[in-house]
């Protein structure tokens, strides 16, 4: 089985590589060498490696920086995602996308499911939508569509990790604390989406293949940003690290302004997925705790 994997170098992508059987080769893609933007290029790649399946990590996630990189954004975000649906039919490749919360307004008290309206607040969030319209308005019929959030792991800049650096760094940290989401761990995400593939994941050994379309996924459970970082510092503190951080203040989202409006609430409903797959989603703080035990 052949498997082409798009912004191989990101969080996501590096910890697929690790999950993902030797037996199965993955052909890895990224810039500068390729562009999801480029048609031609798009449509050259794909036809000659005709792949499987096609696994989209590659995005624009700057979400304040989208802000004023609205073009950019759009090309990457919006347009790239559909050429890949265009690409992945002509060769009859499975396409794998992964989106985001941030297409939804943040307005609800009970977790978004995926029959829930988006109406995103940013630019990032609207650039994203777009991406999964471009997929669903293909003539690809073969593909899953994957939102997630407050994604972290090992092999880019996350939450975690600043927290970690700046609890260890400061006796102050001001969070924000009246945005409710759920983190997500790229271990437990790249774990999800081998479970689309019975064939790809050795956990799963029995079941179809799920139905194709649009699946929700991150960690069970939900919190805020403030708690999330006091969990952070909590777990650092237990491992015995040298934490400096005495005092983690909550804050309002009025009080750290940025460029890019973040939902409110968007934590997301896996029941879809679950009963898709049949699997069980860790609980974020049990997660994280994974991540600090295999963190080097």
């Amino acid at each position: 089985m052949n498997i082409a994997l798009i912004g191989s170098n990101g969080m996501l992508a590096s910890m697929l590589k690790q999950k993902i059987p030797a037996s199965y080769r993955v052909h890895e893609f990224d810039l500068p060498d390729f562009d999801i933007t480029n048609s031609e290029q798009v449509n050259t790649v794909i036809g000659a490696l005709h792949p499987d399946i096609i696994i989209n990590c590659a995005a624009f996630t700057k979400v304040d920086l989208c802000e004023t990189k609205q073009e950019a954004a759009a090309m990457v975000n919006g347009v790239g995602p559909g050429l890949l649906a265009n690409a992945a039919h002509q060769v009859g490749a499975v396409l794998v996308h992964i989106s985001t919360d941030f297409v939804f307004a943040g307005d609800k008290k009970s977790p978004y499911s995926e029959e829930d309206p988006a109406a995103p607040l940013s630019i990032y969030g609207c650039s994203k939508l777009k991406g999964e319209e471009a997929i669903i308005n293909s003539p690809l019929e073969h593909y899953y569509i994957i939102r997630t959030s407050w994604l972290y792991g090992p092999g880019g800049p996350n939450f975690v990790e600043t927290i970690a650096r700046l609890a260890c760094e400061r006796e102050d940290l001001g969070i924000v604390a009246d945005q409710r989401g759920t983190p997500t761990y790229t271990g437990d995400l790249a774990e999800a989406i081998m479970r689309l593939f019975p064939r790809l994941s050795p956990l799963v050994t029995d079941l179809p293949l799920p139905p194709y379309g649009l699946y929700h996924y991150s960690n069970q459970g939900e919190c805020t940003w403030h708690e999330f970082a006091c969990e952070i510092v909590d777990q650092l503190q237990k491992k015995g690290c040298a934490v400096k951080a005495k005092r983690i203040i909550p804050i309002a989202t009025e009080d750290y302004p940025v460029p890019a409006r973040r939902p409110q609430y968007s934590v997301l409903s896996k029941k879809k997925y679950m009963e898709a797959t049949g699997a069980e989603v860790p609980e974020w703080k049990e997660s994280l705790q994974t991540y600090f035990d295999n963190r080097a």
